[in-house]
Protein backbone atom coordinates (compact mmCIF):
# COMPACT_ATOMS: atom_id res chain seq x y z
CA UNK A 1 0.00 0.00 0.00
CA UNK A 2 1.39 3.40 -0.95
CA UNK A 3 1.28 6.51 1.18
CA UNK A 4 -1.74 7.94 -0.59
CA UNK A 5 -2.86 11.41 0.38
CA UNK A 6 -1.74 11.76 3.97
CA UNK A 7 -4.20 13.99 5.76
CA UNK A 8 -2.11 16.61 7.56
CA UNK A 9 -4.64 16.92 10.36
CA UNK A 10 -4.00 14.40 13.15
CA UNK A 11 -7.66 14.71 14.12
CA UNK A 12 -8.57 12.98 10.84
CA UNK A 13 -8.09 9.54 12.41
CA UNK A 14 -8.61 8.35 15.98
CA UNK A 15 -5.56 6.13 15.62
CA UNK A 16 -2.90 8.71 14.74
CA UNK A 17 -1.06 10.13 17.72
CA UNK A 18 -1.15 13.87 18.34
CA UNK A 19 1.92 16.07 17.76
CA UNK A 20 1.56 17.13 21.40
CA UNK A 21 2.31 13.50 22.26
CA UNK A 22 5.09 12.58 19.86
CA UNK A 23 6.97 15.85 19.31
CA UNK A 24 8.25 16.20 22.87
CA UNK A 25 11.97 15.69 23.41
CA UNK A 26 11.52 12.99 26.04
CA UNK A 27 9.61 10.78 23.60
CA UNK A 28 11.78 11.68 20.61
CA UNK A 29 14.74 10.61 22.74
CA UNK A 30 13.14 7.19 23.18
CA UNK A 31 12.74 6.53 19.44
CA UNK A 32 13.44 3.08 18.01
CA UNK A 33 14.15 2.20 14.37
CA UNK A 34 11.31 0.76 12.32
CA UNK A 35 11.02 -0.94 8.95
CA UNK A 36 10.66 2.57 7.47
CA UNK A 37 14.22 3.46 8.52
CA UNK A 38 16.42 4.67 5.72
CA UNK A 39 18.82 1.73 5.81
CA UNK A 40 15.91 -0.75 5.65
CA UNK A 41 14.44 1.14 2.70
CA UNK A 42 17.76 0.89 0.89
CA UNK A 43 18.20 -2.84 1.54
CA UNK A 44 14.66 -3.64 0.38
CA UNK A 45 15.09 -1.66 -2.81
CA UNK A 46 18.38 -3.34 -3.68
CA UNK A 47 16.93 -6.78 -3.06
CA UNK A 48 13.73 -6.09 -5.01
CA UNK A 49 15.72 -4.70 -7.95
CA UNK A 50 18.32 -7.51 -7.93
CA UNK A 51 21.36 -5.31 -7.43
CA UNK A 52 24.75 -6.97 -7.95
CA UNK A 53 27.95 -6.39 -5.99
CA UNK A 54 31.60 -6.67 -6.95
CA UNK A 55 34.98 -5.90 -5.40
CA UNK A 56 37.20 -5.15 -8.42
CA UNK A 57 40.09 -3.68 -6.39
CA UNK A 58 41.70 -5.11 -3.25
CA UNK A 59 45.29 -4.02 -2.67
CA UNK A 60 46.39 -4.31 0.97
CA UNK A 61 49.60 -5.24 2.75
CA UNK A 62 50.13 -7.11 6.03
CA UNK A 63 49.70 -3.90 8.07
CA UNK A 64 46.32 -3.07 6.58
CA UNK A 65 47.55 -0.28 4.34
CA UNK A 66 46.11 -0.11 0.85
CA UNK A 67 42.93 0.53 -1.08
CA UNK A 68 39.77 -1.23 -2.22
CA UNK A 69 36.76 -0.56 -4.43
CA UNK A 70 33.29 -2.01 -3.76
CA UNK A 71 30.71 -1.65 -6.55
CA UNK A 72 26.92 -1.69 -6.04
CA UNK A 73 25.39 -2.26 -9.48
CA UNK A 74 21.77 -1.23 -9.86
CA UNK A 75 19.34 -1.29 -12.79
CA UNK A 76 20.54 2.06 -14.15
CA UNK A 77 23.65 3.14 -12.24
CA UNK A 78 26.63 1.85 -10.32
CA UNK A 79 27.96 3.35 -7.09
CA UNK A 80 31.41 2.53 -5.76
CA UNK A 81 32.80 2.78 -2.26
CA UNK A 82 36.49 3.64 -2.50
CA UNK A 83 38.26 2.67 0.74
CA UNK A 84 41.74 3.53 1.94
CA UNK A 85 43.35 1.68 4.85
CA UNK A 86 46.01 3.32 7.03
CA UNK A 87 48.47 1.94 9.59
CA UNK A 88 47.57 4.38 12.35
CA UNK A 89 49.64 4.56 15.56
CA UNK A 90 47.51 4.13 18.69
CA UNK A 91 48.38 7.59 20.00
CA UNK A 92 46.88 9.21 16.87
CA UNK A 93 43.54 7.42 17.09
CA UNK A 94 40.72 9.78 18.14
CA UNK A 95 36.97 9.93 17.54
CA UNK A 96 36.91 13.70 17.99
CA UNK A 97 35.93 15.81 15.00
CA UNK A 98 39.25 17.65 15.27
CA UNK A 99 41.23 14.45 14.51
CA UNK A 100 43.49 14.54 11.44
CA UNK A 101 44.22 10.82 10.91
CA UNK A 102 42.10 7.66 10.95
CA UNK A 103 42.39 3.90 10.46
CA UNK A 104 40.34 4.09 7.27
CA UNK A 105 38.92 6.76 4.98
CA UNK A 106 36.20 6.43 2.34
CA UNK A 107 34.25 8.10 -0.42
CA UNK A 108 31.18 6.96 -2.36
CA UNK A 109 31.91 7.46 -6.05
CA UNK A 110 29.19 8.03 -8.63
CA UNK A 111 30.02 5.28 -11.15
CA UNK A 112 33.15 3.13 -11.33
CA UNK A 113 36.46 4.96 -10.76
CA UNK A 114 39.25 4.52 -13.30
CA UNK A 115 42.98 4.65 -12.54
CA UNK A 116 43.12 8.45 -12.73
CA UNK A 117 40.14 8.75 -10.38
CA UNK A 118 41.80 6.45 -7.86
CA UNK A 119 45.02 8.45 -7.99
CA UNK A 120 43.11 11.69 -7.39
CA UNK A 121 41.08 10.20 -4.59
CA UNK A 122 44.13 8.68 -2.91
CA UNK A 123 45.65 12.16 -2.70
CA UNK A 124 42.54 13.73 -1.16
CA UNK A 125 40.24 11.28 0.64
CA UNK A 126 42.72 10.37 3.43
CA UNK A 127 42.97 14.09 4.24
CA UNK A 128 39.18 14.40 4.70
CA UNK A 129 38.40 18.10 5.36
CA UNK A 130 41.93 19.12 4.38
CA UNK A 131 41.51 17.50 0.96
CA UNK A 132 38.99 18.16 -1.77
CA UNK A 133 36.63 15.89 -3.63
CA UNK A 134 34.56 16.51 -6.75
CA UNK A 135 30.94 16.27 -7.83
CA UNK A 136 31.65 12.66 -8.81
CA UNK A 137 31.80 11.88 -5.06
CA UNK A 138 28.58 11.58 -3.06
CA UNK A 139 29.99 11.18 0.45
CA UNK A 140 33.19 11.49 2.44
CA UNK A 141 33.77 9.47 5.62
CA UNK A 142 36.32 8.00 8.00
CA UNK A 143 36.46 5.25 10.62
CA UNK A 144 38.58 4.00 13.49
CA UNK A 145 39.03 0.47 14.79
CA UNK A 146 37.40 -0.83 17.91
CA UNK A 147 40.94 -1.91 18.75
CA UNK A 148 40.37 -4.61 21.35
CA UNK A 149 37.68 -6.45 19.36
CA UNK A 150 39.46 -5.91 16.03
CA UNK A 151 42.69 -7.43 17.35
CA UNK A 152 40.79 -10.29 19.01
CA UNK A 153 39.06 -11.23 15.76
CA UNK A 154 42.29 -11.09 13.71
CA UNK A 155 44.17 -13.21 16.26
CA UNK A 156 41.44 -15.87 16.48
CA UNK A 157 40.93 -16.15 12.73
CA UNK A 158 44.70 -16.31 12.14
CA UNK A 159 44.88 -19.24 14.57
CA UNK A 160 42.09 -21.06 12.75
CA UNK A 161 39.46 -20.30 15.42
CA UNK A 162 36.28 -18.28 15.49
CA UNK A 163 36.16 -15.18 17.73
CA UNK A 164 34.12 -15.11 20.92
CA UNK A 165 30.48 -14.53 19.95
CA UNK A 166 29.68 -12.75 23.21
CA UNK A 167 32.42 -10.17 22.59
CA UNK A 168 31.16 -9.57 19.06
CA UNK A 169 27.59 -9.11 20.22
CA UNK A 170 28.57 -6.83 23.11
CA UNK A 171 30.66 -4.38 21.06
CA UNK A 172 28.75 -4.87 17.82
CA UNK A 173 31.30 -3.46 15.35
CA UNK A 174 34.92 -3.75 14.20
CA UNK A 175 35.13 -0.07 13.22
CA UNK A 176 33.14 3.04 13.99
CA UNK A 177 32.76 6.02 11.71
CA UNK A 178 33.44 9.44 13.19
CA UNK A 179 31.80 11.38 10.36
CA UNK A 180 29.90 10.59 7.15
CA UNK A 181 29.64 13.80 5.14
CA UNK A 182 27.37 14.29 2.14
CA UNK A 183 25.20 16.90 0.44
CA UNK A 184 27.91 19.10 -1.00
CA UNK A 185 30.43 19.21 1.83
CA UNK A 186 34.06 19.74 0.79
CA UNK A 187 33.17 19.72 -2.91
CA UNK A 188 31.05 16.55 -2.99
CA UNK A 189 27.84 16.45 -5.02
CA UNK A 190 24.91 18.51 -3.82
CA UNK A 191 21.77 16.65 -2.79
CA UNK A 192 19.91 18.24 -5.73
CA UNK A 193 22.22 16.48 -8.16
CA UNK A 194 20.96 13.01 -7.18
CA UNK A 195 17.56 13.69 -5.56
CA UNK A 196 15.54 12.72 -8.64
CA UNK A 197 17.17 9.28 -8.97
CA UNK A 198 14.76 6.60 -7.71
CA UNK A 199 17.43 4.86 -5.64
CA UNK A 200 18.48 8.14 -4.01
CA UNK A 201 15.08 9.77 -3.55
CA UNK A 202 14.65 8.65 0.05
CA UNK A 203 16.66 10.61 2.61
CA UNK A 204 20.33 9.79 3.23
CA UNK A 205 20.55 6.88 0.77
CA UNK A 206 24.08 7.75 -0.36
CA UNK A 207 25.26 7.87 3.24
CA UNK A 208 23.52 4.59 4.10
CA UNK A 209 25.08 2.86 1.09
CA UNK A 210 28.50 4.16 2.06
CA UNK A 211 28.19 2.82 5.62
CA UNK A 212 26.78 -0.53 4.48
CA UNK A 213 29.68 -1.13 2.10
CA UNK A 214 32.07 0.06 4.83
CA UNK A 215 30.72 -2.79 6.96
CA UNK A 216 31.73 -5.28 4.26
CA UNK A 217 35.17 -3.67 4.14
CA UNK A 218 35.72 -4.10 7.89
CA UNK A 219 35.09 -7.85 7.70
CA UNK A 220 37.18 -8.25 4.56
CA UNK A 221 40.02 -6.42 6.27
CA UNK A 222 40.15 -8.61 9.39
CA UNK A 223 40.02 -11.72 7.22
CA UNK A 224 42.85 -10.36 5.05
CA UNK A 225 45.02 -9.53 8.07
CA UNK A 226 44.31 -12.95 9.58
CA UNK A 227 45.32 -14.61 6.32
CA UNK A 228 48.54 -12.60 6.17
CA UNK A 229 49.37 -13.57 9.76
CA UNK A 230 48.16 -17.16 9.87
CA UNK A 231 48.67 -18.35 6.31
CA UNK A 232 47.14 -21.74 5.64
CA UNK A 233 45.88 -21.99 9.23
CA UNK A 234 43.65 -18.92 8.95
CA UNK A 235 39.88 -19.18 8.54
CA UNK A 236 37.16 -16.77 7.54
CA UNK A 237 34.54 -15.34 9.87
CA UNK A 238 31.52 -17.62 10.23
CA UNK A 239 28.33 -16.23 8.61
CA UNK A 240 26.36 -16.25 11.86
CA UNK A 241 29.11 -14.21 13.55
CA UNK A 242 29.29 -11.75 10.65
CA UNK A 243 25.65 -10.87 11.28
CA UNK A 244 26.49 -9.79 14.83
CA UNK A 245 28.64 -6.98 13.47
CA UNK A 246 27.53 -3.57 12.23
CA UNK A 247 29.38 -0.30 11.84
CA UNK A 248 29.74 1.86 14.92
CA UNK A 249 29.30 5.60 14.82
CA UNK A 250 30.23 8.46 17.11
CA UNK A 251 27.81 11.35 16.67
CA UNK A 252 27.88 14.69 18.45
CA UNK A 253 26.26 18.10 18.48
CA UNK A 254 26.96 18.72 14.79
CA UNK A 255 23.93 16.57 13.92
CA UNK A 256 21.57 17.86 16.61
CA UNK A 257 20.21 21.03 14.90
CA UNK A 258 19.27 19.16 11.71
CA UNK A 259 15.73 18.36 12.81
CA UNK A 260 15.14 21.99 13.76
CA UNK A 261 16.55 23.37 10.51
CA UNK A 262 14.46 21.05 8.34
CA UNK A 263 10.87 21.31 9.60
CA UNK A 264 9.28 20.04 6.37
CA UNK A 265 11.51 16.97 6.34
CA UNK A 266 10.93 16.32 10.04
CA UNK A 267 7.17 16.52 9.50
CA UNK A 268 7.32 14.00 6.67
CA UNK A 269 9.42 11.54 8.66
CA UNK A 270 7.18 11.74 11.69
CA UNK A 271 3.97 11.74 9.66
CA UNK A 272 5.02 8.54 7.84
CA UNK A 273 5.88 6.75 11.07
CA UNK A 274 2.70 7.89 12.81
CA UNK A 275 0.58 6.93 9.82
CA UNK A 276 2.23 3.49 9.83
CA UNK A 277 1.31 2.94 13.48
CA UNK A 278 -2.20 4.30 12.87
CA UNK A 279 -2.77 1.91 9.96
CA UNK A 280 -1.77 -1.03 12.13
CA UNK A 281 -4.02 0.08 14.98
CA UNK A 282 -6.93 0.52 12.55
CA UNK A 283 -6.88 -3.16 11.49
CA UNK A 284 -10.06 -4.92 12.59
CA UNK A 285 -8.34 -8.28 12.95
CA UNK A 286 -4.87 -9.73 13.34
CA UNK A 287 -3.90 -12.44 10.88
CA UNK A 288 -1.86 -15.50 11.90
CA UNK A 289 1.02 -14.16 9.77
CA UNK A 290 1.11 -10.74 11.42
CA UNK A 291 0.78 -12.28 14.88
CA UNK A 292 3.73 -14.58 14.23
CA UNK A 293 5.75 -11.68 12.82
CA UNK A 294 4.92 -9.53 15.83
CA UNK A 295 5.95 -12.23 18.28
CA UNK A 296 9.26 -12.61 16.44
CA UNK A 297 9.81 -8.84 16.45
CA UNK A 298 9.03 -8.61 20.16
CA UNK A 299 11.42 -11.45 20.96
CA UNK A 300 14.15 -9.74 18.92
CA UNK A 301 13.47 -6.48 20.81
CA UNK A 302 13.80 -8.28 24.14
CA UNK A 303 17.08 -9.89 23.09
CA UNK A 304 18.40 -6.54 21.85
CA UNK A 305 17.41 -4.88 25.13
CA UNK A 306 19.29 -7.50 27.14
CA UNK A 307 22.44 -7.15 25.00
CA UNK A 308 22.25 -3.34 24.89
CA UNK A 309 24.66 -1.76 27.38
CA UNK A 310 25.41 1.84 28.30
CA UNK A 311 27.60 3.60 30.83
CA UNK A 312 25.44 6.74 30.90
CA UNK A 313 23.07 6.96 33.90
CA UNK A 314 20.20 8.40 31.85
CA UNK A 315 20.36 5.55 29.35
CA UNK A 316 20.89 2.95 32.07
CA UNK A 317 17.60 3.98 33.65
CA UNK A 318 15.88 3.90 30.26
CA UNK A 319 17.27 0.43 29.54
CA UNK A 320 15.85 -0.88 32.79
CA UNK A 321 12.47 0.59 31.84
CA UNK A 322 12.77 -0.93 28.37
CA UNK A 323 13.55 -4.43 29.61
CA UNK A 324 10.83 -4.38 32.25
CA UNK A 325 8.36 -2.87 29.81
CA UNK A 326 8.97 -5.47 27.10
CA UNK A 327 8.65 -8.24 29.67
CA UNK A 328 5.31 -6.71 30.67
CA UNK A 329 4.21 -6.75 27.01
CA UNK A 330 5.12 -10.43 26.72
CA UNK A 331 3.17 -11.24 29.90
CA UNK A 332 0.16 -9.21 28.74
CA UNK A 333 0.16 -11.01 25.39
CA UNK A 334 0.32 -14.37 27.10
CA UNK A 335 -2.28 -13.80 29.81
CA UNK A 336 -4.61 -10.94 28.85
CA UNK A 337 -4.50 -9.72 25.25
CA UNK A 338 -7.45 -10.83 23.12
CA UNK A 339 -5.65 -11.23 19.81
CA UNK A 340 -8.80 -12.56 18.16
CA UNK A 341 -10.99 -9.68 19.32
CA UNK A 342 -12.09 -6.52 17.53
CA UNK A 343 -9.19 -4.16 16.69
CA UNK A 344 -6.65 -6.18 18.69
CA UNK A 345 -3.66 -3.98 17.76
CA UNK A 346 -5.43 -0.86 18.98
CA UNK A 347 -6.36 -2.60 22.21
CA UNK A 348 -2.74 -3.59 22.74
CA UNK A 349 -1.55 -0.06 22.06
CA UNK A 350 -4.07 1.57 24.39
CA UNK A 351 -2.99 -0.79 27.16
CA UNK A 352 0.66 0.11 26.50
CA UNK A 353 0.02 3.87 26.56
CA UNK A 354 -1.59 3.52 29.98
CA UNK A 355 0.98 1.15 31.51
CA UNK A 356 4.41 1.37 29.86
CA UNK A 357 7.25 3.93 30.07
CA UNK A 358 8.24 5.80 26.92
CA UNK A 359 11.17 3.52 25.97
CA UNK A 360 8.95 0.45 25.98
CA UNK A 361 6.07 2.22 24.20
CA UNK A 362 8.30 3.23 21.30
CA UNK A 363 9.87 -0.22 21.10
CA UNK A 364 6.38 -1.73 21.00
CA UNK A 365 5.38 0.65 18.20
CA UNK A 366 8.32 -0.58 16.10
CA UNK A 367 7.43 -4.22 16.81
CA UNK A 368 3.78 -3.66 15.87
CA UNK A 369 4.74 -2.01 12.59
CA UNK A 370 7.31 -4.69 11.70
CA UNK A 371 5.04 -7.51 10.39
CA UNK A 372 2.82 -5.15 8.36
CA UNK A 373 5.10 -4.46 5.40
CA UNK A 374 2.31 -4.70 2.82
CA UNK A 375 0.39 -2.08 4.76
CA UNK A 376 3.13 0.45 5.52
CA UNK A 377 6.14 0.11 3.20
CA UNK A 378 4.63 2.45 0.62
CA UNK A 379 4.88 5.25 3.18
CA UNK A 380 8.61 5.34 2.50
CA UNK A 381 7.75 7.28 -0.66
CA UNK A 382 6.39 10.10 1.52
CA UNK A 383 9.51 10.73 3.60
CA UNK A 384 11.49 12.93 1.19
CA UNK A 385 10.72 16.64 0.91
CA UNK A 386 10.96 19.49 -1.56
CA UNK A 387 11.92 22.08 1.02
CA UNK A 388 12.30 24.89 -1.52
CA UNK A 389 8.59 24.79 -2.35
CA UNK A 390 7.72 25.83 1.20
CA UNK A 391 10.41 28.48 1.58
CA UNK A 392 8.70 31.56 0.14
CA UNK A 393 6.70 33.70 2.54
CA UNK A 394 3.10 34.55 1.62
CA UNK A 395 3.12 38.26 2.40
CA UNK A 396 -0.60 38.61 1.69
CA UNK A 397 -1.57 36.43 4.67
CA UNK A 398 -3.41 38.53 7.23
CA UNK A 399 -2.36 39.15 10.78
CA UNK A 400 -5.56 37.40 11.89
CA UNK A 401 -4.59 34.24 10.01
CA UNK A 402 -1.07 34.25 11.45
CA UNK A 403 -2.48 34.66 14.95
CA UNK A 404 -4.79 31.71 14.31
CA UNK A 405 -1.87 29.57 13.14
CA UNK A 406 0.18 30.52 16.18
CA UNK A 407 -2.72 29.50 18.38
CA UNK A 408 -3.24 26.25 16.47
CA UNK A 409 0.35 25.12 15.98
CA UNK A 410 2.36 26.93 18.66
CA UNK A 411 0.12 27.08 21.73
CA UNK A 412 2.63 24.69 23.34
CA UNK A 413 5.30 27.42 23.13
CA UNK A 414 3.28 30.17 24.78
CA UNK A 415 3.45 28.68 28.26
CA UNK A 416 7.17 27.89 28.24
CA UNK A 417 9.66 29.86 30.29
CA UNK A 418 12.08 31.93 28.19
CA UNK A 419 12.68 34.87 30.49
CA UNK A 420 14.38 33.36 33.55
CA UNK A 421 18.06 32.28 33.55
CA UNK A 422 16.98 28.62 33.41
CA UNK A 423 14.61 29.27 30.53
CA UNK A 424 17.31 30.73 28.28
CA UNK A 425 20.39 29.13 29.83
CA UNK A 426 21.94 27.93 26.58
CA UNK A 427 22.58 29.14 23.05
CA UNK A 428 23.49 27.37 19.82
CA UNK A 429 26.39 28.64 17.71
CA UNK A 430 28.84 27.49 15.02
CA UNK A 431 32.40 26.79 16.10
CA UNK A 432 35.08 28.76 14.29
CA UNK A 433 37.50 25.83 14.27
CA UNK A 434 35.35 23.14 12.60
CA UNK A 435 32.28 25.11 11.45
CA UNK A 436 30.14 22.67 13.44
CA UNK A 437 27.13 23.50 15.65
CA UNK A 438 27.87 23.76 19.35
CA UNK A 439 25.91 24.55 22.52
CA UNK A 440 27.09 27.33 24.83
CA UNK A 441 26.20 28.33 28.38
CA UNK A 442 24.75 31.84 28.16
CA UNK A 443 25.83 32.98 31.62
CA UNK A 444 29.36 31.57 31.46
CA UNK A 445 30.54 31.63 27.84
CA UNK A 446 30.96 34.40 25.25
CA UNK A 447 29.34 34.28 21.81
CA UNK A 448 25.62 34.64 22.52
CA UNK A 449 25.51 37.57 20.12
CA UNK A 450 26.17 35.03 17.33
CA UNK A 451 23.38 32.71 18.41
CA UNK A 452 21.81 30.42 15.80
CA UNK A 453 18.02 30.82 15.38
CA UNK A 454 17.17 27.45 16.96
CA UNK A 455 15.17 28.96 19.84
CA UNK A 456 11.90 28.29 18.02
CA UNK A 457 9.59 28.45 21.02
CA UNK A 458 11.02 31.81 22.10
CA UNK A 459 10.69 33.17 18.56
CA UNK A 460 7.06 32.04 18.40
CA UNK A 461 6.28 33.93 21.60
CA UNK A 462 8.08 37.02 20.30
CA UNK A 463 6.10 36.93 17.05
CA UNK A 464 2.82 36.60 18.94
CA UNK A 465 3.73 39.61 21.06
CA UNK A 466 4.76 41.62 17.99
CA UNK A 467 1.36 41.03 16.37
CA UNK A 468 -0.62 42.13 19.39
CA UNK A 469 -1.02 45.76 18.27
CA UNK A 470 -1.55 45.18 14.55
CA UNK A 471 -5.01 45.30 12.94
CA UNK A 472 -6.34 41.86 12.07
CA UNK A 473 -6.74 42.64 8.37
CA UNK A 474 -3.15 43.91 7.93
CA UNK A 475 -1.08 41.87 5.48
CA UNK A 476 1.85 40.20 7.20
CA UNK A 477 4.21 41.80 4.68
CA UNK A 478 3.48 45.13 6.34
CA UNK A 479 4.53 43.69 9.70
CA UNK A 480 7.76 42.32 8.28
CA UNK A 481 8.63 45.65 6.68
CA UNK A 482 8.42 47.23 10.11
CA UNK A 483 9.90 44.31 12.06
CA UNK A 484 12.00 42.13 9.72
CA UNK A 485 13.53 40.22 12.64
CA UNK A 486 10.37 38.04 12.66
CA UNK A 487 10.81 36.84 9.08
CA UNK A 488 12.40 33.51 10.12
CA UNK A 489 9.60 32.61 12.52
CA UNK A 490 6.85 33.75 10.19
CA UNK A 491 8.18 31.42 7.50
CA UNK A 492 8.09 28.51 9.96
CA UNK A 493 4.53 29.34 10.99
CA UNK A 494 3.43 29.21 7.36
CA UNK A 495 5.33 25.95 6.82
CA UNK A 496 3.65 24.42 9.88
CA UNK A 497 0.16 25.33 8.68
CA UNK A 498 -0.24 21.99 6.88
CA UNK A 499 2.57 20.16 8.70
CA UNK A 500 1.58 19.34 12.28
CA UNK A 501 4.77 17.41 13.05
CA UNK A 502 7.16 20.13 11.89
CA UNK A 503 8.28 21.42 15.29
CA UNK A 504 10.00 19.97 18.34
CA UNK A 505 7.57 21.05 21.05
CA UNK A 506 10.08 22.00 23.75
CA UNK A 507 12.38 24.86 24.72
CA UNK A 508 15.70 24.08 22.99
CA UNK A 509 17.65 26.68 24.96
CA UNK A 510 16.50 25.66 28.45
CA UNK A 511 18.97 24.54 31.09
CA UNK A 512 17.56 21.00 31.12
CA UNK A 513 17.54 20.37 27.36
CA UNK A 514 19.23 17.09 26.36
CA UNK A 515 20.70 17.34 22.84
CA UNK A 516 21.08 13.53 22.79
CA UNK A 517 17.29 13.34 22.46
CA UNK A 518 17.51 15.13 19.10
CA UNK A 519 20.40 12.88 18.08
CA UNK A 520 18.54 9.71 18.94
CA UNK A 521 15.42 10.70 17.05
CA UNK A 522 17.33 11.36 13.86
CA UNK A 523 19.53 8.29 14.22
CA UNK A 524 16.50 6.06 14.81
CA UNK A 525 15.15 7.14 11.42
CA UNK A 526 18.53 6.16 9.95
CA UNK A 527 18.04 2.71 11.49
CA UNK A 528 20.58 2.98 14.31
CA UNK A 529 20.57 0.70 17.35
CA UNK A 530 22.45 0.39 20.64
CA UNK A 531 22.33 4.09 21.58
CA UNK A 532 25.07 4.68 24.13
CA UNK A 533 25.31 8.33 25.25
CA UNK A 534 28.76 9.40 26.41
CA UNK A 535 27.43 12.72 27.72
CA UNK A 536 24.34 14.82 27.11
CA UNK A 537 25.96 15.94 23.82
CA UNK A 538 27.32 12.89 22.00
CA UNK A 539 26.42 9.27 21.53
CA UNK A 540 27.75 6.01 20.09
CA UNK A 541 25.47 3.80 18.04
CA UNK A 542 25.58 0.83 15.69
CA UNK A 543 24.31 0.69 12.11
CA UNK A 544 23.41 -2.45 10.12
CA UNK A 545 23.97 -4.82 13.06
CA UNK A 546 22.08 -7.99 12.14
CA UNK A 547 21.52 -6.85 8.55
CA UNK A 548 22.53 -8.86 5.47
CA UNK A 549 25.83 -8.34 3.61
CA UNK A 550 26.05 -7.81 -0.16
CA UNK A 551 26.47 -11.53 -0.80
CA UNK A 552 23.46 -12.26 1.41
CA UNK A 553 21.20 -9.90 -0.54
CA UNK A 554 22.07 -11.71 -3.73
CA UNK A 555 21.03 -14.95 -2.03
CA UNK A 556 17.67 -13.48 -1.02
CA UNK A 557 18.22 -12.79 2.70
CA UNK A 558 15.51 -11.13 4.80
CA UNK A 559 15.77 -7.30 4.88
Amino acid sequence: MTCGALDPMPEATPYRRSPDTVMRLARMGAAHPTRLSFLRQMLRRMQNENWRFERPVWEFDARGQGRAVYCAIGPERTYSLVAFGHDLPDEMRSDRVIATAWDATFTLFDGVPDADDLTRLERNVPLQEAGRVSVRELSLSRANKSVRLFDHVVARLAAGQQPDAAQLAETGYLMRTTAVYGSGKFGAADRAQIADRPEMRAPFQAEMLSVWLTRAYTVDLVEHLAQMRGGASAVGLAPELRRLLGVGNSTGLGMAPFLVRHPVLLNNWMMAREEALARVRAQRTATPETLAGFEAALKAAQENAQAWQSGHPVQQARLLELRNGLDAVAAHMRDVWDRLGDHPWDALWRWAEARLPLEAQEALAAAMIEPHGDLVDGLAECMAADEDSAFCIDGSMTVARVRALLSERYSWAMGLDHDTPAGCARFWYVSEEKLEPRLGERAAEPGAERELPLDISRQAVALARALADWPEDSPIAKVLLAQPEHRHMLRRVQMAAMRPYAEVRDNLIAADVLPIDLLRCKLAFFGATRFDPRSDRWVRISLFQGAPYPQDLTAGADT
